[in-house]
């Protein structure tokens, strides 16, 4: 656990609850970036190939099945019965793409909740940190993301951190003396690894003194 500038107790509190937080976090950005990705996939601007691809699929997957059945049971199927099933496919994968537009309000409408989670998530965690870890950084300013980083041992990932300085800055406290690198945009796996060789140069300079 990291030692405070002031060593108080009640900021070291504060800490452990930032990175119970920021576990939470973390977990639904992940949701949000995933349903992001699966909108691209079925509701983007290649969306129609991709519904006619997995349609194509499924009458290749759904005829494997059929002939595997017909061998292990020995059972005859005639012609007319794998028209039938096929026909059934058709009809089914019709209703869904005629569906296309509410299905994708759907989606839309759980994005935009994941996306309120993860915005509430971001905001009690900069709670926490304003409590714990921000007097410390601007005692400390100009300091690097990586220098922070280390400060408080790697407990909190780069990008977690770069996401709460962002808010300093937001608010007129911080001043990042590099251009921001916009990694919220990435997946988390990336985005940490995106920050990792920018983050000794991304200088962090108070504008305001905590006494």
């Amino acid at each position: 656990m990291p030692i405070f500038s002031d060593n108080s107790e009640r900021r070291t509190a504060f800490y452990k609850e930032l990175q119970r937080r920021e576990g939470q976090w973390w977990q639904s950005r992940q949701r949000l970036i995933t349903l992001q990705e699966q909108q691209m996939f079925w509701f983007g601007d290649n969306s129609l190939i991709m519904w006619l691809l997995w349609q194509l699929v499924s009458y290749v997957v759904v005829a494997i099945v059929l002939m595997l059945l017909s061998k292990l049971f020995s059972v005859h199927l005639y012609l007319w019965q794998y028209l039938a099933v096929f026909g059934l496919q058709t009809l089914f994968f019709m209703a869904m793409f005629t569906a296309k537009g509410r299905l994708a309000n759907i989606m839309q409408n759980n994005i935009d909740k994941a996306d309120l989670v993860r915005e509430q998530m971001l905001n009690e965690m900069v709670i926490l940190a304003s409590d714990s870890i921000f007097p410390d950084i601007h005692a400390h300013a100009p300091i690097s993301l990586q220098q922070i980083h280390e400060r408080y041992e790697a407990q909190l990932r780069l990008a977690s951190l770069q996401c709460l300085l962002q808010k300093e800055i937001d608010a007129g406290r911080l001043l990042l003396s590099q251009q921001e690198i916009e990694a919220r945009v990435l997946p988390p796996e990336l985005a940490e690894d995106e920050l990792i060789p920018h983050a000794g140069d991304m200088i962090y300079k108070s504008l305001v003194q905590f006494q």
